[in-house]
Formats: structure tokens, C-alpha cells, sequence
């Protein structure tokens, strides 16, 4: 079974569809229009065609696609670029400046924390290999890597700030446990957030069963812990004598005072608004803080993104997990029947989620009728604690097969007998919120059928009808991490420091803008060049064929996957290990692909000589320097001069390189070869 990398999968979001708003990082805002072979030099070359203002089309070279980004942005439209034309450079640096100096202002704020000392803690030897063995199912890849990572955070001496971005039940809780018990055995306290009753109520069952005969006091603090519990609570996490506490946002309220916080996790941090998060800042002075979510949403997706929170994704799915089936359809009383009694004579249980609790009764009656063999329960927030808590118990108890709810339901819970689920009015709930309905079945081994139910013959609005389409379309395994992406095309990701949704997205859309956040964060830091430097790619026009055949790779999504991902390698290893997945996943590489693989590593080869432009063809090859500049030119003067019998430099800076080639190979070759000399020299 073939496990996809976390950094591919990012890649991956970003795959192109035809009629998508683009960037060009020189020209700006236009429409991609399909993948086109090109003869070019008399060979084959796979190109993307986009389209401009007045309908001007520009060619892009598919070893250029790191040129390309998707533009994304709240609204989906926005006026395109003139080719050519001077509107797009100015737009650019305008966001640019305006970039850096919100960098700054984050830059301070992260100097500032990572400045601050925090207790180094390590996992307790021996105890800490017999907790993790507790755990019931066996980690995947993508779930070590995280659990390393926040071990590391852990141990550095400075407080952590990670997102741990996983898919609904692709073991996001077990990170958080590991953290806990480290951060709990070396004394000091945890604190951990959750949106709903029910999901405390979850997350403190589990964690009773994980921690128990360990020397450590648990508790929650919900409304389902009666006034007089939840006062004694509140005393004694102020005294220090609870490890461990698991709460509703009431855990940040001003009664709430901790003895030695060690580490605060947020779970499913989207359902927090800013005054809590306001709140946790206070909090998270010297604390670790863990936050995850299945879904981010976009400002703290744009943050993880550009380097300012620590990001950990839970792309591998568990072994044996199977994807839910969604549908989208018009409600049908003989469709509903046939779903809910499929689903109890195989055993299993399912959830009706209502939008309103008004609608409830009414609901539950026709359900009634419709299905009298099943048993029906309700439950909504407004029920008082003790009658939803006995409600729960009995769902989880398999003495109820259907529970008729509300969205209550849609955080973190984990009923592995809980397969089927029919959303009624889905078109009144938002994207991330349907999604996470979604995750609440197909948890075990058995597959999982969702039904987004709508009223017959009712036009919906434009929102509600895309956000459907995506539900629909996000049929596989891992989709939170994609959904989050279509949330930032359908919302809008919002500015880091203000409050505005669209900000400057809408001016270069979201992943330049986030590439350029990413620069001038680095630039603050003083970690890179200054990004006018590495702002460029290599023209280079070869007559040899290169391109993936579609007869190697038929599916053309995928193919536009590969050049994305080709188009971003960057070292001569890189496309070793590209080369090498692509034989095992489709076979011997045919020479076209061995050939652009060529190209790439030319390319890269020329961004570090500093080279512009490489023309070759059957009597020599032709060269421009970036900027008209050569890092050392004394000794590219001296190049020359070595090699004066068939090189010189022309009045215009270019470079002339003389000599009969016959094959497409064999300038490859040679235009390989010139490129390591020239490096050879800048070095």
C-alpha cells in the first residue's frame, strides 16, 4: 500500500483544474486553459495554456510551473492581467511592501516567545515506552513523524506552538496523549480544550482508561459536572492537585487559575472565536500549546503555511480505513428508509442531524412512522446535562439505533458503530461543519455512507451549491487538509493582524501571497537572500522531446500533479528520488521523462551559475546571463580565454559556445556539462 508523504500531499492541494484563476509570478492574474503539446525546436513539449485579458494566451513550459500558483481567493473572480502590461508588477510590489512589514510585526511577536524559556521536558525512560504500548492500534508514518515532533518541541527549552493538521479519526487525540503524559509525569499541569460537552465528556473517558493505575488525577469541567463539583475542581487546579484537566471554553474563564501549567491543547481549534484565543495568549506565556484540527481554519492555515506556527499533517490514513461514500440528493422517504434499516440489519447505528432544534419533533415523528423497527432517541444542547448524558450512554451502548441530533454531534466523537448518516437541510451548514459531520462515521473497518439531504424542487443559493459540490467531490481518504484549501477559495483567508477577510490576498491571490509572506519572514529572520534574488526561472529551449507520455501516465490530473511537483525539485537528489518513485508507481521512465528530468536538473544547475536563458541546437549553444551579471566575472573572463578556439562573449553579453551536436541527447549532454563548469566558477 503506497503512503503518501505529508509534503506531497501539500503539493497536491494545489493541483490545477481547467477554467482556474492563476498567477504568474511575471504576468499575473489569468486562466488556466489546459495542458497542450507544443512542437518547439522540432520536438514534442507538454505546455500549459493560459488565458489573459483580450484573450492573449501564454505558453508555460511544464518545467516552469513554479512560475504558477492558483489564485484562490473569496470570491473565485477577479479581473485578468494584461500580457505585457505594467498594472501586475506595481499591484505585486504594492502587497510586497505592504507583506514585510506585517512580517515584521509577526516576526517581533514569534522573536518574542522563542525568546522566552521554557522547562526542557523528556519523556520519563521506561514509563513513557510502556504508555505508548497501551495504544490499540498501530501508528502510521505520518503519526510518528508528529509525535516526534512535538516531543522535540518538548524538549528544545522554548514554548511550542504546533498545529497538528489530520484528518477526521487519523489519530490526532493519540499526539495529544503522548504530549500530556510527558508534560504531566514531569509535574506540571495540562490543560485541554474542546468546543463541546460531548467531546470533553469523550476525550475524559478515554484518557480515565489511558492513564489508569498511573499516579496522576484526572477530571473535566463541562456542564455535565454539577456547581459544587465544578467549585472544588477550580480550588484544586489552583492548588495544584489536578494533572490533568479536560474542559469546555469555561477552562478559560477568569475563575479558572492553574498552579504550574506545563501545556494547553486545543482541540478542533476552529470552534474557538478570537476572544478565546485572546485569552489562551495570556495563558501561553511560558506554556507549550498544541492545536488541532482537521480542518484549520484559513488564518491559521496561512499562518502554518508561512513558517509562523510549527505544522505537523496526518495524511496516512489507519490500515483498513475505507472512504465514506457522500451523496447529495433531494430528500426521499423510500431512499431514507432503505439507508437507516441497511444500516441496522448490518448491525450498526445512525445519526439524523437536524440544523434546528425546532425541527426536531416534528422530524422524529415522521421517522417514527417511516421506520418503526428502529429505536429513536434525540438530543440537542438544550437538553439539561443529566438527560443528554443518559442519552449519549445509551448510543454508545447500542440500546438506541437512531439518534436524531444536532450538530452537537460533529466534534471529534468516535462511534465505531455509527456508519450511516443523513444530513437534513444540509444547505444550511458550512462547508467545514459538513465535513466534520462526515468524519463522524466509517471510524472502524466498515464503510461509512453519508446522505446530504435537500428539500425537493428548491433552487439553492450559489454558496451552499459549491460548497455541496466539494463535499461531494472530496470522496477520498485525507480531504481535511484539500477542504481547508477550497475554504480559503470559497471565504477568503483573511490578514494575519487585521480583521478584514479578503485583505491583500485579493490582490495577488493566496499562494503567492503566501510565498511572499514566507520570503519576507524568512528575510526578518535573516535566514535567506533577499527575495528579488531567487525571484526568477531559467528559460532554456533544447529540441528534445520532454514531457510525461500520456501512455505512461494516462490520468491527467495526476500528470499535472507530477510536473507540479518536478517543477519544485530542487536538488540534484530530488529528482533521484523522483525518478525512483516513478518507476515504482508506473514503470521503466520512457525517454521523453528522462529527458525533462534532464531539464530540470540543467535548470537548477543555471539558477545557481546565474544564467538566464540557454538556446542549443545542432551547431552550439547560446547564453544569457541573469541581469546581464556574472557573479565572478574575472573568472569567466579567464573561462574564455581558456577555451577561446570555440567560445566568446557577444556585445549584447551573450555567451557563444560553438561545436556540432547530432542528438537532442547529446546537447543535453553537453549543455549539462557547460552548466557544472559555470558553477564551478561562481563557487
Amino acid at each position: 500500500r503506497r503512503r503518501r508523504r505529508a509534503d506531497q500531499f501539500i503539493a497536491e492541494v494545489a493541483a490545477l483544474a481547467e477554467g482556474d484563476l492563476v498567477v504568474h509570478n511575471d504576468h499575473g492574474i489569468g486562466r488556466y486553459d489546459g495542458l497542450v503539446t507544443l512542437e518547439i525546436g522540432g520536438a514534442p513539449h507538454d505546455c500549459l495554456r493560459l488565458i489573459y485579458q483580450g484573450g492573449d494566451k501564454l505558453f508555460l513550459p511544464v518545467e516552469n510551473l513554479d512560475l504558477l500558483s492558483r489564485y484562490g481567493s473569496a470570491d473565485g473572480a477577479a479581473p485578468l492581467d494584461k500580457l505585457g502590461g505594467l498594472g501586475w508588477q506595481a499591484r505585486k510590489a504594492k502587497v510586497k511592501k505592504r507583506i514585510r512589514e506585517i512580517a515584521a510585526e509577526l516576526i517581533d511577536i514569534a522573536a518574542r516567545r522563542a525568546l522566552r524559556q521554557a522547562e526542557h521536558l523528556q519523556p520519563p525512560a521506561g514509563l513513557y515506552e510502556e504508555f505508548a504500548a497501551r495504544f490499540a492500534y498501530e501508528e502510521t508514518d505520518d503519526q510518528d513523524a508528529a509525535i516526534e515532533a512535538v516531543l522535540d518541541d518538548l524538549a528544545s527549552g522554548r514554548p511550542m506552538d504546533r498545529l497538528i493538521c489530520g484528518d477526521v479519526g487519523f489519530g490526532k487525540t493519540e499526539v495529544a496523549l503522548r504530549a500530556a503524559f510527558v508534560v504531566a509525569s514531569a509535574g506540571r499541569q495540562v490543560a485541554i480544550l474542546a468546543p463541546t460537552t460531548l467531546l470533553v465528556r469523550q476525550h475524559y473517558q478515554v484518557m480515565r482508561e489511558r492513564f489508569a493505575g498511573l499516579p496522576l488525577r484526572i477530571e473535566q469541567l463541562s456542564r455535565f459536572v454539577t456547581a459544587k463539583d465544578a467549585t472544588r475542581i477550580r480550588n484544586e487546579l489552583a492548588a495544584g492537585d489536578i494533572d490533568i484537566v479536560v474542559g469546555t471554553h469555561a477552562l478559560l474563564s477568569r475563575k479558572v487559575a492553574f498552579k504550574n501549567l506545563g501545556l494547553v491543547v486545543v482541540d478542533e481549534e476552529q470552534h474557538f472565536g478570537v476572544a478565546h484565543k485572546e485569552r489562551l495568549k495570556q495563558l501561553r506565556a511560558e506554556v507549550h500549546v498544541l492545536t488541532m484540527t482537521a480542518t484549520p481554519i484559513p488564518r491559521t492555515l496561512q499562518m502554518a503555511l508561512g513558517g509562523l506556527k510549527e505544522l505537523s499533517i496526518i495524511a496516512t490514513p489507519p490500515v483498513d480505513r475505507l472512504a465514506v461514500r457522500a451523496f447529495v440528493l433531494p430528500a426521499d422517504p423510500v431512499v431514507l428508509r432503505e439507508a437507516i434499516l441497511r444500516e441496522h440489519y448490518r448491525g450498526g447505528q445512525t445519526f439524523y442531524v437536524c440544523p434546528r432544534i425546532e425541527d426536531q419533533p416534528k422530524l422524529t415523528e415522521q421517522l417514527r412512522k417511516l421506520v418503526p423497527e428502529v429505536r429513536i432517541a434525540v438530543a440537542n444542547g438544550r437538553l439539561p446535562a443529566k438527560q443528554l448524558e443518559e442519552v449519549m450512554a445509551a448510543f454508545y451502548d447500542h440500546k438506541v439505533d437512531l439518534l436524531v441530533t444536532t450538530n452537537i454531534i460533529e466534534s471529534g466523537l468516535d462511534i465505531p458503530t455509527a456508519n450511516t448518516l443523513i444530513v437534513h437541510r444540509a444547505d444550511r451548514f458550512g462547508l467545514s461543519q459538513l465535513y466534520q459531520l462526515r468524519g463522524r462515521i466509517g471510524r472502524g473497518k466498515v464503510r461509512g455512507y453519508a446522505y446530504f439531504t435537500l428539500p425537493p424542487q428548491r433552487t439553492l443559493r450559489e454558496a451552499a451549491e459549491r460548497r455541496l459540490h466539494v463535499i461531494q467531490s472530496l470522496d477520498e481518504l485525507g480531504a481535511g487538509f484539500q477542504l481547508a484549501s477550497h475554504d480559503l477559495d470559497i471565504r477568503g483567508a483573511g490578514n494575519l493582524l487585521g480583521e478584514e477577510q479578503s485583505g491583500h490576498v485579493r490582490e495577488v491571490g493566496f499562494e503567492l501571497y503566501n510565498h511572499l509572506l514566507e520570503e519576507a519572514v524568512r528575510l526578518a529572520r535573516q535566514e535567506g537572500p533577499e527575495p528579488e534574488a531567487g525571484d526568477w526561472s531559467p528559460q532554456i529551449t533544447i529540441d528534445a522531446a520532454a514531457l510525461i507520455p500520456d501512455s505512461y501516465i494516462e490520468d491527467l490530473d495526476l500528470r499535472l500533479q507530477m510536473y507540479r511537483r518536478l517543477a519544485a525539485l530542487e536538488t540534484p537528489e530530488d529528482i533521484e528520488a523522483f525518478a525512483a518513485e516513478l518507476i515504482d508507481r508506473f514503470g521503466p521512465v520512457p525517454e521523453p521523462t528522462e529527458q525533462l528530468l534532464q531539464l530540470v536538473g540543467i535548470k537548477q544547475l543555471c539558477r545557481k551559475a546565474g544564467v538566464g536563458k540557454v538556446e542549443a541546437g545542432p551547431k552550439g549553444v547560446l547564453l544569457a546571463f541573469h541581469n546581464n551579471t556574472f557573479a565572478r566575472p574575472e573568472r569567466l573572463v579567464g573561462f574564455i580565454a581558456e577555451n577561446g578556439d570555440h567560445m566568446r562573449l557577444r556585445s549584447d553579453h551573450r555567451l557563444v559556445i560553438s561545436g556540432e551536436t547530432r542528438t537532442p541527447a547529446e546537447r543535453l549532454k553537453r549543455v549539462r556539462g557547460l552548466m557544472q563548469e559555470l558553477v564551478q566558477l561562481v563557487a
